[in-house]
């Protein structure tokens, strides 16, 4: 016996991959997936339509929607506006100016938004922070069975 070898021990088993936010139904962090779900309209529509299980996800995607929807209506309107001022006569160069002015207020006024909605998704993976008055109605719209309907508010002001 002296002729064998000492066995050596068994490795110990290396960790696994750290425990990171949970993973979705497409296979992807929930801080990823639903940055990408921020991408206005269409990543929106194309997360709440893949995404099934994470609320949070659901959440920026419904979000996503309507911001896109709302960005989308408001150059279709802004467009009809600016259509309509030019062909006034006299005065109508002005009214384009300013309105362009507007328009371009209300478009970084949506890109700040889509900015802070996008950061947002990408460093929160609590499900506590929500918009007061916007992320109740969102939460509602995408996880009907896990959050109650928004409160209306009462002829007073207050909420009933």
């Amino acid at each position: 016996m002296p002729d064998q070898e000492p066995i050596p021990p068994p490795p110990t088993p290396s960790p696994g991959p750290e425990p990171g936010p949970k993973s979705t139904s497409t296979g992807l962090p929930s801080n990823v997936a639903a940055a990408i779900a921020c991408i206005p309209l269409i990543g929106g529509i194309i997360f709440y339509i893949l995404e099934k299980h994470d609320s949070f996800v659901r959440f920026y995607a419904m979000q996503s929607i309507i911001l896109g929807g709302a960005w989308l209506l408001f150059n279709i309107a802004s467009s009809i506006v600016h259509v309509i001022f030019g062909a006034i006569p006299g005065i109508g160069g002005i009214l384009v100016f300013f309105w362009a002015i507007i328009a371009a207020l209300v478009q970084i006024a949506f890109l700040v938004v889509w900015i802070v909605a996008k950061r947002n998704a990408d460093l929160l993976i609590s499900r506590e922070p929500r918009r007061p008055q916007v992320g109740g109605y969102i939460d509602h719209l995408c996880c009907p069975a896990t959050s109650p309907p928004p409160r209306s508010k009462s002829a007073h002001g207050r909420a009933a």
